[in-house]
């Protein structure tokens, strides 16, 4: 998220209109919106392929998985925001002011990155948490073989379960998903200080 954002009070309708013919795209919280920076080769080859594989392996069942371009709502809050991926398990929920924004994802994934992991990883991940349907959040790194996967457990608590290293699968409870690691850095490109310290699973 950008740290400046548009000065004039915006309400929701407002920021829907804006962003509807807008070239880029932003988040939108409390009256303001964030233009949300330009992603790295990296982030963007680690969204391809995890959205592929995500994508290939949903195609029988009841869930469906969406890309960063569908727009996000928390209801709670009224974050309006981009995850880089969605998966939503049964009928999709949209907002009655706009059809194309989703209400009830079941896994949201986010790829960090140096500029927003500590938003991602913070104040985000609160916002997110705040989603009933909500069962499981996903932060993927874009530096080393490292994906963590929140759990939504009783009285809203949440187990941490990491997977790390080219050995490992990331495993989903909720989309019942298992995809090699391997798969989802293929053709990453990480910095040699990382790979010479990465442990393997």
């Amino acid at each position: 998220m950008s740290a400046v954002p548009k000065s004039k009070f915006l309400t929701p309708e407002e920021y829907l209109a804006i962003e509807e013919k807008a070239q880029f795209k932003s988040e939108y919280f409390n009256g303001e919106m964030f233009a949300m920076a330009g992603a790295s080769v990296s982030h963007n080859t680690v969204n391809e392929n995890l959205s592929g594989e995500v994508h290939a392996r949903l195609k029988v069942g009841g869930c469906r998985s969406f890309s960063r371009d569908l727009r996000l709502r928390v209801d709670a809050t009224g974050l309006y925001t981009y995850p880089d991926l969605v998966v939503v398990c049964g009928p999709r929920e949209y907002d009655p002011r706009n059809k194309d924004t989703l209400l009830n994802p079941t896994v949201v994934f986010e790829i960090l990155s140096p500029s927003t992991e500590a938003y991602d990883r913070g104040t985000k991940f609160q916002h997110y948490s705040q989603i009933p349907s909500i069962r499981e959040i996903v932060l993927i790194s874009q530096d080393a073989m490292v994906v963590e996967v929140f759990e939504r457990q009783a009285e809203d608590r949440w187990i941490l379960t990491t997977f790390r290293g080219p050995n490992a699968s990331m495993k989903l409870s909720t989309a019942a998903l298992a995809i090699p690691l391997p798969d989802i850095y293929r053709d990453v490109e990480f910095p040699e200080t990382l790979l010479r310290v990465l442990p393997t699973a």
